[in-house]
């Protein structure tokens, strides 16, 4: 109900902030200069956004991402207003195993601490494809790639939070469209299927397996006693890159519900309040909407679907290894 109130008001709920806030307004006067953190996506749309407001409160940034001439225009526009902004951008193609596990040697090789990681790219509404590796692809670029993504930086991220004592974050960004997905939730048996596949449900599918993940690693490391928390975000509706596929439709709906709408600063808000503020110290397994904690679907919040969840992209990863 908060998420509905705020959405449709802007006004704020019990954090403070509300969907009419921004990326800048929720890190007011949080210095971060001690941060080192990932970003996937970080060279356009929300993703830059949040790129920008972290390096303006003087996070390290490393962007992770496709198109590295965007994402050096990307480092420019950033240094340009913060000629102090340390900002570094590495190859990633989350859609590829092999490029996921090239991104993580290149970034350990910077012998660099790692205390946030924000899982942002995506991909959103594609034509039924499958990638290099066999998979659907919005589940391979939105679930598989961040899967293993994240399970090889994780210990490089115990070891910060050991060293330095700071609590290590993870951020999901998933969405409110988890649910809208398919039946059962997930299409284990039919994943990479062309016969019954849906673009909208097979994106609601993907962003469910986000929300999924981030509890189920989450109880993980609370079971393992690890101070790093792991949550999952839903930044809004915002017209960016993502929505490529369906640029016409969503213009069209736009026309319907422009008071729903969102623009990019107050779109990166929520990720950059749960990666920054202190509130949010110790908030585990949660899922934010405005800033705010929401309860998420029942497939979402089922544990048994989310550690067989975890299971099958374990399964999955290692047949394609072994292929």
């Amino acid at each position: 109900m908060v998420g509905v109130i705020s959405l449709l008001t802007g006004r704020a709920g019990p954090s403070g902030f509300g969907s009419a806030s921004t990326a800048e307004e929720v890190t007011h006067g949080i210095d971060a200069s001690n941060l080192t953190a990932i970003i996937t996506g970080g060279a356009s749309g929300i993703g830059l956004e949040t790129a920008r407001v972290l390096a303006l409160r003087n996070v390290h940034v490393i962007i992770g991402v496709r198109n590295t001439v965007s994402a050096k225009k990307a480092k420019e526009e950033i240094v340009e207003q913060k000629p102090s902004a340390r900002v570094d951008i590495l190859k990633l193609d989350l859609c590829s195993l092999t490029s996921v596990a090239s991104f993580v040697h290149n970034f350990l090789a910077l012998h660099l601490p790692l205390n946030i990681l924000i899982n942002n790219a995506g991909v959103m509404f594609c034509p039924f494809k499958l990638s290099e590796n066999g998979v659907e692809t919005q589940f391979h670029t939105n679930h598989l790639g961040h899967f293993l993504l994240t399970n090889l930086l994780l210990e490089k991220m115990k070891q910060t939070a050991e060293a330095t004592g700071i609590e290590g974050r993870i951020i999901n960004l998933s969405s409110i469209a988890h649910n809208y997905t398919y039946r059962k939730g997930i299409r284990f048996q039919k994943l990479n299927e062309r016969k019954g596949y849906d673009n909208k449900k097979a994106y609601g599918q993907s962003k469910l397996c986000n929300i999924l993940h981030s509890n189920e690693l989450s109880r993980r490391l609370q079971e393992e006693g690890v101070n790093i928390t792991v949550n999952s975000v839903h930044p809004g509706i915002i017209m960016t890159p993502l929505m490529r596929h369906s640029s016409y439709l969503m213009h069209f709906l736009k026309i319907f519900t422009f008071y729903i709408w969102k623009n990019v600063p107050q779109g990166a808000a929520t990720t950059c309040y749960v990666a920054l503020h202190p509130s949010v110290k110790g908030e585990s397994g949660k899922y934010f909407v405005d800033c705010n904690k929401v309860k998420p679907s029942k497939f979402a919040s089922n544990e048994q679907l989310g550690r067989k969840l975890w299971d099958f992209s374990e399964r999955l990863i290692n047949s394609i290894s072994k292929a």
